[in-house]
Order: structure tokens, then C-alpha cells, then sequence
């Protein structure tokens, strides 16, 4: 069942992804060759403590799965979804997409960053901007009227274009008081199918994007997700609501470059 926002849940949707924006810009800061993913965990872990809220992330469990023990994830380079920060040292020119998600006074936000230790190759830089590029289409579809697969479809076609593939075992997500809610917002898909948006619905639009074939197989974590050719994998992520007058990207504040 889709619950659809009222402005007060609105608003504490968006206080939400604001402190998940404000810990992201501390973790960019910090991200160089030498660091360690569990480094970056730490950071992330004390500024949310210190804005009064908690890491989405943090003890979440799957039927199936140890329960996570993060509290951000940090997926590098061939990983796509869900690694876990441990002693990993970045090395130039490794990406990493980092995943971050609070709750605070009852509501969850989200977003995700793909960044850059160092400097790295024009390939790399091209699938990131593709990536970018992809969510800010499914972004931009979020309106009254149109279908979920109308979203996915957008997305899928961008990507391919670009001669890139979309990861299809996971997906964006509805979200408020639940971490995860219904509708789930698939990055791929046929037009005219699936749900008409309304306005009210809030979600996530993440598409993971392969360099290479959108096959990805688990490690045994029970959680880091990574691709079958050990080829690239990037994402970017918002949370959007949707309103008669287009989309709201409530994790996206003027004063933060995301």
C-alpha cells in the first residue's frame, strides 16, 4: 500500500535527507588515497550522532542476511550495492558510491554519491556522468500522471545508449517512516505499465550502472554486491516527492554540491 505524504511529513522527509547531505559533504572531505572505507564509516557515524538522529542503515535487516553492520555503505569500484566499510585502503583512482540514510524524529532520508579518490581515467569520469545523468532523467519523470514503468523506461533507454547496462536486482524505493516502502521504482521498464504517479508519493530513484553486462552476483557478507565481469558500477541517488508542479528533490540543498 502506497501512503501518500502530507506537507508536515514532507518536511521532516526533507529535515532528514538534510542531515544525510551535511554527512555526505563530511565524507567527500575526507575521501583520498590512503584512507580506509572504515575511516569514512566513522566520520558518517559521529555527525549523525551529533544532529540527534540515526543511521538507516545501521543493524537493518533482511530475511537471509547477517544484520548490516555499517552505518553508511561504501561500494567500490566493481562493487554495486551494499559494501560494507571495513579496512579497504583507497587507492588513486578508485570510485566509490556511498550511500547514505538517516532517520530523525520518525522519518527517513536517503541519497547516494558516487566519488573519487584521487583522479581517475576518462572512462570512469564518463560512466559517473552517465550516471548522474541517468537519475536526473527518472528525476525529471517523476510526475503526476505518468506510469512507474514510464520512469524505469526513461532511465533504461539513457543508459543503454550510452553503451552502459542497469543493474535490475535492485531498485529505488518508496520512503518515510519505513526505510523501505511501496511503490519499489525499477530503473528499467516499459512505457505506459505499472502505477500512475500521484501527487504526495515520496521515493528514491538510485540506478546502478554497469560498464559491462547488468549481472551482478553477492559475496559471501551476505550484503556487498558486485558485478559478474568486475567491471565498474556507479550510482547516484535522491529522494524525490512528486507535486502538481514537478518534482521536489528533497535530499538537494543550493548551499551542498549534490
Amino acid at each position: 500500500m502506497i501512503h501518500l505524504k502530507s506537507d508536515k511529513e514532507i518536511d521532516k522527509i526533507r529535515a532528514s535527507c538534510r542531515i544525510a547531505a551535511e554527512t555526505m559533504a563530511c565524507v567527500m572531505e575526507e575521501i583520498s588515497p590512503g584512507v580506509t572505507t572504515l575511516e569514512l564509516d566513522q566520520v558518517a557515524k559521529k555527525f549523525i550522532r551529533k544532529q540527534g538522529a540515526v543511521a538507516s542503515a545501521k543493524g537493518y535487516e533482511v530475511p537471509g542476511r547477517p544484520p548490516y553492520p555499517g552505518s553508511i555503505c561504501i561500494s567500490v569500484n566493481d562493487e554495486v550495492v551494499h559494501g560494507i566499510p571495513g579496512q579497504r585502503v583507497l587507492r588513486e583512482g578508485d570510485i566509490l558510491a556511498v550511500d547514505i540514510a538517516v532517520k530523525k524524529a520518525g522519518y527517513h532520508g536517503d541519497m547516494n554519491v558516487t566519488m573519487i579518490a584521487g583522479q581517475t581515467d576518462d572512462e570512469a569520469m564518463r560512466l559517473l556522468s552517465s550516471t548522474r545523468q541517468a537519475m536526473e532523467i527518472g528525476l525529471q519523470a517523476a510526475v503526476p500522471g505518468n506510469r512507474l514503468g514510464d520512469l524505469g523506461h526513461s532511465i533504461q533507454s539513457y543508459v543503454e545508449e550510452q553503451g552502459y547496462s542497469v543493474v535490475r536486482e535492485y531498485c529505488g524505493h518508496g520512503i518515510g517512516r519505513a526505510f523501505h516502502e511501496d511503490p519499489q521504482i525499477l530503473h528499467f521498464g516499459s512505457p505506459g505499465t505499472g502505477r500512475r504517479l500521484q501527487s504526495g508519493m515520496v521515493f528514491t530513484i538510485e540506478p546502478m550502472v554497469n560498464q559491462g553486462t547488468s549481472d551482478v552476483r553477492d559475496l559471501e557478507d551476505g550484503w556487498t554486491s558486485v558485478t559478474v565481469d568486475g567491471l565498474l558500477s556507479a550510482q547516484f541517488e535522491h529522494t524525490v516527492v512528486v507535486t502538481r508542479d514537478g518534482p521536489d528533490i528533497l535530499s538537494r540543498f543550493d548551499d551542498l554540491p549534490f
